[in-house]
């Protein structure tokens, strides 16, 4: 395989062919401190994000099957499950490193039972149209080759009134403030990427994947667009990160 800093990033960021030939290497590589990563890039504001997320996910649905989107180390879907005792939820991710450590983390949780992980992309769900009561994704959505494809698969497997649970990171609306916000996420970022792997892109690559992707306003639109109504956004850092909880139609 080929040095992540050797592939031309933004061509593979660009081109849809491309993206997954990225992606999904890049996340194999970071699986092992992956959740340390995210702890500390966002000063321990994640787990707070990912906290009030499934808590208005979860607020008043009954939730039997539920799906965790590019699962990574299985965050969000063992949140769901502590959330939602009569849960099964299956998590899905295309990185085999990623799955690992999240059937570790399910097992010594004790959830093992109701948290299952399987390989899979968010553009090609494993589940019958209309069988699902909830879809959470946490930083999918940004490195899907189509957002679009992707939240029409969301759309299909969901029943109606079914819920669909966003967290991401998206480019801000103001340009003064886009411009420190990325900076600061491209420094940190290839700083921390050399320093624990030795591939400054492994983490750099966020910045320029949130410049190629949309505002926080233009994803509650492509939602609506997608079949989903009932839309509640929460959101951080001047638009940088937001969450979004919409209802299937």
């Amino acid at each position: 395989m080929d040095r992540l800093g050797d592939l031309d990033l933004r061509a593979h960021l660009s081109d849809p062919s491309r993206k997954q030939a990225f992606v999904t290497p890049m996340f194999d590589l970071v699986a092992p401190r992956y959740d340390e990563f995210t702890r500390v890039f966002s000063f321990g504001m994640d787990a707070r994000w990912k906290g009030a997320l499934i808590a208005d996910a979860t607020s008043g649905l009954k939730v039997n099957v539920a799906v965790d989107v590019a699962c990574g180390t299985g965050d969000l879907a063992l949140r769901v499950a502590r959330a939602a005792d009569s849960a099964h939820v299956t998590g899905v991710d295309p990185a085999a490193e990623m799955l690992a450590r999240a059937t570790v983390r399910a097992r010594v949780a004790g959830l093992d039972s109701r948290v299952t992980f399987s390989s899979g992309h968010a553009d090609d769900l494993p589940f019958d149209s209309g069988s699902v009561d909830l879809v959470t994704a946490g930083y999918c959505f940004r490195n899907t080759p189509s957002v679009e494809s992707a939240l029409s698969e969301s759309a299909r497997v969901l029943r109606p009134g079914g819920r669909l649970a966003v967290l991401d990171f998206y480019r801000p609306a103001s340009a003064a403030w886009r411009e420190l916000f990325l900076a600061y996420l491209r420094l940190a970022g290839n700083a921390v990427g050399w320093w624990w792997h030795r591939e400054p892109v492994a983490y750099g690559y966020i910045a320029p994947s949130i410049r190629s992707f949309v505002t926080r306003d233009a994803f509650t639109a492509l939602l609506s667009r997608h079949g989903f109504r009932d839309i509640a956004v929460r959101s951080y850092l001047g638009g940088g990160v937001a969450t979004h909880v919409a209802t299937r139609r």
